[in-house]
């Protein structure tokens, strides 16, 4: 079983990476292909193209004409946001590295999919960006099926070669999923209002991915079912609206009430 993580925006690029065995990314050379792409660019059209602010798109401008310059830094401790302050990468023991570096993957515009303890270069190249490169359009049609046939080799080796989707929806369209060998689970993560209806919390659901990934990682989870047990943030599993491919988790109204002072 692995499970599938979306990247994040925002990046450590200054704590201190204790001594780690990293890895390569397996797509090194696709990311120095699109980085190189979008080193062709000015600042200007890299805001336009990724809808982000003068500054932001400066700073990435550069990031990309220094890309291979930098320190590289594992995945697992530069990637910052809502879903690694659910993950707490950084509180992880060895075990616990070595588990996920086994059955945790990082879905990445650029890198295509990267393991925990992969090295990687500061960037930010959203899936969804149509970043030309010589014969592709954007970047779903520049790694087309092959983020699946890799996740498929790689769940050829497990017992049971589930996928768990934990990613957004953007990420995981990058994945054809007709290539994996085993089933796919989607989870979802929904607030229960007082009026009944159930709505995404985008910052506690972006979390609770993280946190389910987490879990898994503490209980070493090699199977689906026990992912059933996992009440972090006052999430739990319901089974009513869910489906054998996609599971609900949902946190109920008066978990959510503040308490009175």
């Amino acid at each position: 079983m692995i499970a599938v993580l979306s990247p994040a925006k925002s990046l450590d690029e200054t704590s201190v990476v204790p001594p780690l065995a990293t890895t390569e990314p397996r797509f090194a050379t696709d990311a120095a292909t699109l980085a190189k792409a979008a080193a062709k660019l000015t600042p200007r059209a890299i805001g336009k193209l990724m809808h982000i602010s003068p500054t932001l798109a400066k700073l990435n401008a550069e990031r990309f004409r220094d890309f291979g310059e930098t320190s590289p830094r594992p995945a697992l401790l530069t990637f910052d946001g809502d879903v690694y302050a659910g993950l707490q990468g950084k509180t992880l023991d060895a075990e616990g590295i070595a588990f996920a570096q086994d059955h945790i993957r990082i879905l990445s515009g650029l890198y295509g999919v990267l393991r925990p303890l992969d090295v990687m270069q500061p960037y930010r190249l959203e899936m969804g960006t149509a970043l030309k490169t010589a014969r592709r359009k954007d970047l779903y049609a520049f790694w087309g099926t092959r983020i699946a046939e890799a996740l498929a080799e790689e769940l050829a080796g497990h017992d049971d070669p589930t996928l768990i989707n934990l990613a957004s929806v953007e990420y995981f369209d990058a994945v054809a999923t007709d290539r994996l060998p085993g089933s796919v689970i989607a989870v979802n993560f929904r607030d229960e209002g007082a009026d009944g209806a159930l709505r995404f919390n985008t910052f506690a659901g972006k979390r609770a991915r993280g946190a389910m990934a987490r879990f898994t990682v503490d209980e070493r989870l090699d199977r689906p079912a026990g992912m059933k047990d996992f009440t972090g943030m006052n999430y739990r599993y319901r089974a009513e609206g869910s489906e054998p491919d996609r599971w609900l988790f949902v946190r109920p109204a008066a978990s959510l009430k503040a308490p009175r002072g």
